[in-house]
């Protein structure tokens, strides 16, 4: 059943909007929870398990953010019913590989905001009083930590914090390691294992300091430590990296040799080797959790590039772990990567390759297929000119 729906009234707290509709005969407000920083809706509607999935996905479609108030199970299986129409959708066709990556975004970005209009709300103590819903309390209060009022937020965002909570509590074997690093939401997960390898495999130029900068999950500052490197300080500068690292030195018994600190790229003084795995596509990121993925302008990349040489000992090398995946996809080609390690005083004495071992790379019906399938990851072992 659909009932009234109304209009947007927001209200910004110190960083939240308030979503107002109309119920009934009453008005309610909620604050509105979104990571990928999506607007709140302009329009709500309060549905329930008697809507179709061919109204619900046309209502979407136009901007119509639906307030599910039925069975929380009929809710996810609406939303897998909207996924399908969406994917019935025949691709563009394109010209060039640039061309397929940029409509495969736009197609995605498309897909996020449709599915991303079916939302349930979340009392302040983070239960969903719907029927057969489930217990997402730790796993909202890992996401998000304490809240004080109720919220909306999408299904899809709130599966997402679900599936991280699982994974955490999981864990993701790393062979390297020998062990299991436990992401935390919004924390890069070092599923792609094979770069991963290529720092295990490396010879290491100086087992005194190492710098790992952008650490993420801490899973490379975690190898260098257990291949005998003496101390590891691991940088970030987003907070639940930063959580995430610091809780994974401790389950692995490397506190003591790791340190995990906030930093803007590099830490005071000199090392004999900086490492860095830098997001490898130099495109906008969407949303906040791209970042990891996504490098707009090789900000990163070149921050990295250019910092070396003022963070390097003699005679010590500078790791980065980059994906050619930019160059097929005509986002940047390999004479301008080497153009940046000489303008920032670099050169290259060495380089270990691999080929991605995920799924995609085999995949023929991935758009990006012919980019995905010539992917080569390297670890490029540099030094001052």
């Amino acid at each position: 059943m659909l009932k009234e729906s109304s209009d947007l009234t927001t209200s910004f707290l110190p960083d939240t909007p308030l979503v107002s509709w109309q119920e009934g005969s009453d008005l309610h407000q909620a604050q509105w929870r979104s990571e990928n920083h999506s607007k709140p809706p302009v329009r709500v509607q309060v549905v329930d398990d008697t809507l179709k999935a061919d109204h619900a996905y046309r209502l979407a479609c136009e901007g119509t953010a639906l307030l599910w108030r039925g069975d929380f199970q009929n809710a996810r299986q609406l939303l897998q019913a909207m996924a399908r129409r969406m994917d019935r959708k025949p691709a563009k066709a394109s010209s060039s590989l640039l061309d397929a990556f940029n409509l495969h975004r736009q197609a995605m970005a498309q897909r996020a905001r449709v599915l991303g209009m079916l939302l349930v709300e979340l009392d302040a103590d983070y239960t969903i009083a719907l029927r057969r819903a489930p217990d997402v309390k730790e796993a909202c209060l890992q996401a998000y930590g304490e809240a004080e009022h109720s919220s909306l937020i999408s299904l899809r965002e709130l599966q997402g914090v679900i599936g991280a909570y699982e994974w955490r509590k999981k864990g993701v074997e790393v062979a390297a390691l020998g062990a299991q690093i436990h992401p935390h939401y919004g924390v890069f997960s070092p599923v792609r294992g094979e770069y991963v390898d290529l720092v295990a495999q490396a010879v290491l130029p100086d087992s005194e300091l190492a710098f790992d900068i952008g650490t993420g999950s801490g899973v490379l500052a975690a190898v260098l430590a257990q291949r005998g490197v003496k101390k590891v300080i691991a940088t970030d500068q987003d907070a639940r990296a930063l959580a995430c690292a610091r809780e994974n030195m401790q389950r692995l018994g490397l506190s003591q040799q790791v340190e995990v600190m906030e930093c803007n790229l590099f830490p005071e003084g000199k090392a004999g080797l900086l490492l860095c795995n830098p997001p490898w596509i130099p495109a906008k990121a969407n949303a906040a959790i791209e970042y990891a993925i996504y490098d707009p302008g090789s900000a990163m990349l070149k921050g990295f590039l250019n910092g070396v040489t003022a963070h390097l000992l003699p005679h010590g090398e500078a790791w980065l772990i980059l994906s050619d995946i930019a160059e097929h996809l005509g986002l940047r080609t390999r004479q301008q990567l080497l153009e940046m390690f000489e303008s920032a005083g670099l050169k290259v004495i060495a380089k270990l390759d691999t080929r991605p071992r995920h799924g995609r790379a085999s995949d023929d019906t991935d758009p990006l297929h012919q980019a995905r399938s010539a992917e080569v990851t390297s670890l490029w072992r540099l030094t001052a000119i």
